[in-house]
């Protein structure tokens, strides 16, 4: 028989035990589920930037909210809703470059619920009209985009970018005789 201290000991270290293997389970279950849902917000973002490339509208529909809930700041420039980012932004800018490349790196995802928030860098190159000819232009910048976890999946309902200033033309000398 086991002494009554003894035996409270006994059940004090397997409570113990039990609290701490469901903290590690908990744990565990928890950090695949922030990991599934941070790959998750990733793919959303790299689609987005595949679809502005390919000229796919049809798969950019799947990744931007398709409501007013959306607002896009870009270029010192707001779209507000899906209407107005997709018919006055996303379809003409789509429409005038060719040959196009849109990249993000170094994206860091932030979760918190349903709501995901991530910064990134970016890089673009196209083909583009002007003036009745093709000119090459490269580009690059920083985001940030907000996403919202609906019943569907996730979906960017912000999007805010920025590119560096461009270097301030030098100003012109004169000489002194």
């Amino acid at each position: 028989m086991i002494p009554k201290s003894n035996f409270k000991i006994s059940l004090g270290i397997l409570a113990l035990l039990a609290v701490s293997l469901g903290v590690v389970l908990t744990s565990a279950v928890t950090g695949d589920a922030f990991q599934n849902e941070e790959s998750a917000v990733r793919d959303v973002l790299l689609r987005s930037a595949s679809s502005f490339a390919k000229n796919d509208l049809a798969e950019a529909t799947k990744v931007w909210a398709n409501d007013e809930s959306l607002t896009i700041f870009e270029s010192g420039h707001a779209n507000y809703g899906w209407a107005d980012y997709r018919d006055h932004h996303l379809v003409p800018e789509m429409g005038e470059m060719k040959n196009t490349k849109y990249e993000f790196r170094d994206i860091k995802i932030h979760l918190a619920g349903n709501t995901a928030w991530a910064t990134l860098k970016y890089t673009i190159s196209a083909d583009v009209m002007d003036n009745g000819k093709t000119r090459h232009v490269d580009g690059g910048g920083l985001g940030t985009a907000i996403l919202d976890k609906r019943s569907d999946g996730w979906h960017i309902v912000h999007w805010h970018s920025s590119a560096p200033r461009r270097a301030p033309v030098p100003a012109a000398t004169t000489k002194n005789s």
